[in-house]
């Protein structure tokens, strides 16, 4: 909580981000005076950049490896039953 201070904050609603509904962004003291269209692209860059919590994207890593596991076992299994139906 910021009390007793003037803080310039920009607030983002849409952050394209599955994860982050909303965004607050605390301007340094020395950018109070910069425009604010260049303060808002600085701002939507930095949203971008951000990606999933390490959690999410382990799980997300570990599943994306069982299916192409459980998808290299199924294609195994034809190629043998092709072999052996071949004999």
């Amino acid at each position: 909580m910021i009390k007793g201070i003037n803080r310039q904050i920009i607030e983002i609603n849409d952050t394209g981000n599955t994860y982050y509904e909303k965004a607050w962004l605390v301007v340094r003291p020395e950018f109070d005076s910069a425009q604010k269209e260049l303060l808002e692209r600085e701002a939507a860059q930095l949203i971008k950049a951000i990606q999933a919590p390490s959690s999410f994207q382990r799980k997300s890593i570990k599943a994306r490896q069982w299916i192409k596991f459980a998808i290299s076992a199924c294609l195994g299994a034809f190629v043998c039953f092709l072999i052996l139906n071949s004999i």
